[in-house]
């Protein structure tokens, strides 16, 4: 397999000097005098050019700013008993143009959140891990998406399971279902992998878009096939490692536990989950499943990021290609969903919120995990809490991700139309 001269380096860009290290709790400018230097020094950053760009003199207003608005909608949150804890990161290609963490790891006495801590992505596994594995298999050549699944998977068979190609599969129209509670049938994950390959399916291929966690446990198998390593082993190897996400992994060590956000209270294990994944199916699985299981931080998804607003690269080493990255972001049939390859694009009613363009794209986690990556606006957007903690009933993170991702995208959105007033002045180069 010719996987490793996927991940290769590339020369360097021009180097820059690095922003300051802002904390939102530095004290900014009010009013309209701040508003005003928060959108002069944005127009350094709103409109990527093609040469690389250097900070504005400016930008440290800009990350106060948009700090201060990330920090008022999770003020909010936390008050109104959304989750115990978040963090939520806004940047660019460049870097992070601001962090705010408040709360705790739990609602009983505990540490404070920060960007190293670990929570559980949930399915943001679906596109943090499975979608780059794909990607990556794809440009190898090991990976069709126009295939029949039947061409690695010959065992998965049934009526009409020889039409359900991967594309299908990656966008959620293949006629599973929705899910099965593999966790309440299997007795090792050798046994839910066998029930995944034979639940029949609900509908024919490419009529309905129904979101499956079971499609996704089919492509990590497949991805395991066409890779020759577990998934866990592969990620790690060609997609984590490579660009320095250190933290972000599967079933992580009890000596990182203090780390970990804890999740639900789960009447199935009769215990408060903490370090292990908080999904059923996927902890039924081994841990590791393409449809969740990941563990990450702040940190870490920032860094992939930045490498998908860089065409594939960060810090001299590529894991996609540009054109790659443009065929997996883009919505594939918008009559019948807002999917992408594996990602979600806007719709004016999702987790995106109200000002990303139409070459957005991004997922949610069911613990209260969020990305959004707005290629046109050169921006990014995450937000990480574990708003299962104690109970999954606990239904306050969807207004917000709108919220969170509207504070950081207002600020974009006044920048640029500043600037296209004429009176933002020129970029620096």
């Amino acid at each position: 397999m010719q996987l490793p001269s996927q991940i290769r380096s590339v020369p360097r860009r021009e180097s820059f000097r690095a922003r300051p290290r802002v904390s939102h709790r530095q004290p900014v400018a009010c009013g309209i005098a701040r508003t005003l230097v928060a959108t002069l020094a944005f127009t350094a950053l709103a409109c990527r050019p093609a040469a690389v760009r250097t900070p504005g003199p400016l930008s440290f207003s800009v990350a106060a700013t948009t700090a201060d608005s990330l920090r008022a909608v999770l003020v909010r949150a936390l008050a109104d008993s959304a989750f115990p804890g978040a963090v939520a990161v806004a940047g660019n290609h460049n870097g992070v143009l601001a962090t705010v963490a408040l709360g705790h790891l739990d609602w009983a006495p505990s540490a404070t959140i920060n960007d190293s801590t670990l929570w559980d992505l949930a399915s943001l596994t679906k596109v943090i891990g499975l979608t780059s594995a794909i990607m990556q298999l794809t440009e190898a050549g090991l990976i069709d998406v126009d295939a029949p699944v039947q061409r690695y998977l010959p065992e998965w068979t049934g009526p009409h399971k020889d039409e359900v190609t991967i594309r299908h599969l990656l966008t959620h129209s293949s006629g599973l279902p929705a899910w099965r509670a593999l966790y309440k049938e299997a007795h090792t994950p050798d046994e839910a992998r066998v029930l995944a390959l034979v639940t029949p399916l609900d509908t024919l291929p490419g009529v309905r878009m129904v979101y499956s966690d079971l499609g996704a446990i089919l492509l990590g198998l497949i991805v395991e096939r066409t890779g020759g390593e577990p998934l866990d082993v592969y990620l790690a190897r060609h997609v984590f490692s490579p660009i320095g996400m250190t933290d972000t992994q599967f079933r992580p060590p009890p000596a990182l536990w203090v780390r970990v956000a804890p999740t639900e209270y789960d009447p199935w294990r009769q215990r408060h989950v903490r370090g292990e994944v908080h999904d059923e199916n996927a902890f039924a699985l081994g841990g590791v499943s393409g449809h969740a299981g990941l563990f990450s931080s702040a940190r870490d998804l920032s860094r992939l990021a930045r490498l998908y607003l860089n065409g594939g690269v960060l810090d001299s080493v590529r894991l996609f290609r540009p054109e790659t990255i443009a065929r997996f972001t883009a919505l594939q049939d918008s009559a019948l969903s807002n999917r992408a390859l594996g990602w979600e694009k806007p719709n004016g009613r999702n987790s995106a919120g109200h000002f990303m363009s139409p070459s957005a794209f991004g997922h949610t986690g069911f613990t209260g995990t969020s990305i959004w990556i707005d290629p046109a606006a050169d921006a990014f957007v995450i937000l990480l809490t574990n708003r299962v903690n104690p109970t999954r009933d606990n239904s306050r993170i969807g207004p917000v991700r709108v919220q969170t991702a509207d504070a950081v995208m207002g600020v974009f959105e006044r920048a640029a139309a500043f600037e296209h007033s004429g009176r933002g002045g020129s970029r620096p180069h």
